[in-house]
């Protein structure tokens, strides 16, 4: 018996992508929006360092996705 792989279309591929890559976004604006709650009620540093935190993640984002769209092409 072979097993045979099945290949996800274009359309399904993009669908899966969208669902992961939206997980990031949500992490990162939670993560910024956290330590603008932290920046405002206890301390500025602190909350600079998690705002600073979502604001990589956000643009590990972008990267990943400008990276997906070129292999797509």
């Amino acid at each position: 018996m072979t097993h045979v792989k099945r290949r996800l279309t274009p359309g399904e591929e993009f669908e899966i992508m969208k669902m992961v890559f939206d997980k990031f976004l949500w992490l990162g604006t939670i993560i910024m929006g956290y330590g603008l709650y932290v920046a405002i009620s206890k301390q500025v540093n602190e909350g600079l360092y998690y705002v600073l935190a979502g604001a990589v993640i956000l643009v590990l984002f972008a990267i990943f996705l400008a990276r997906e769209f070129e292999r797509l092409r």
